[in-house]
């Protein structure tokens, strides 16, 4: 099976800071992948260079073999940490700019996932609370056919009510050819949907592994392995 996203000795400083050191990773198609890791490892950044908002100092990050770039976005489909989309505008009108500017956008879907959270097409974001206007970001990116979802931190900013309903949208709503990358630090909320996991500190990788064989090799859940190995 090919490598959906790889890493080769992958390096990015800012000025006299390094915050990915000689990272080599390769994530296979078709999993769910936690890339976990204490605030400021690194994890951000990483996905940050996959999307091409950053580009590396050296060192390389591939997408399907191809560094990151036109022909990569065509097929990620990713979660900033921070709310990106304009305030002034209705929930529909952003279904029609995502169906317009992504081939692979499902607006069918869009709608079914904010009739089940009873969001209103019609109201404008400004109106929404900051747990509901995440919400919304993650239905536009999940509603899209993609091959790599890359989710930074989407469960940080909300209540635990709402963390249950995200982690459900995200395991209903991708084709399971598909890979998802979810980056967060909240790692009890999540291990149950994981695959796999890559821990990383300070910019570098500490351990990959499958979650089956950590729990049966090591006898431990996840987040309990992250709390020993971070020491937290």
């Amino acid at each position: 099976m090919s490598s959906i996203l790889e890493c080769k000795s992958l390096t990015k400083k800012f000025g006299s800071k390094t915050a990915v050191s000689d990272v080599n990773l390769s994530i296979e198609r078709g999993q769910i992948v936690g890339l976990l890791g204490p605030n400021g490892s690194g994890k951000s950044t990483i996905i940050k260079l996959a999307n091409e908002l950053l580009t590396p100092t050296s060192g390389t990050i591939l997408i399907s073999g191809k560094e990151p770039g036109v022909e990569t976005k065509k097929i990620v489909s990713y979660l900033p940490e921070k709310t990106y989309l304009n305030d002034w505008m209705r929930v529909h009108q952003i279904i029609e700019l995502f169906s317009d500017f992504y081939d692979d956008f499902n607006p069918g879907r869009a709608y079914e996932m904010l009739k089940s959270l009873n969001i209103n097409p019609s109201d404008r974001l400004k109106t929404m609370s900051k747990g509901t206007k995440e919400k919304v970001q993650l239905i536009l990116v999940m509603s899209r056919e993609a091959e790599l979802y890359l989710l930074d931190e989407p469960i940080g900013g909300v209540d635990p009510a709402a963390r249950d309903y995200i982690l459900k949208t995200i395991i209903s709503n991708y084709n399971e050819k598909a890979t998802i990358i979810i980056s967060t630090h909240l790692i009890s909320d999540i291990e149950n949907i994981l695959d796999y996991v890559v821990f990383i500190n300070q910019g570098q990788v500490v351990l990959t592994s499958s979650v089956d064989d950590i729990r049966d090799e090591k006898g431990k859940s996840i987040d309990l392995l992250f709390r020993e190995v971070f020491k937290c």
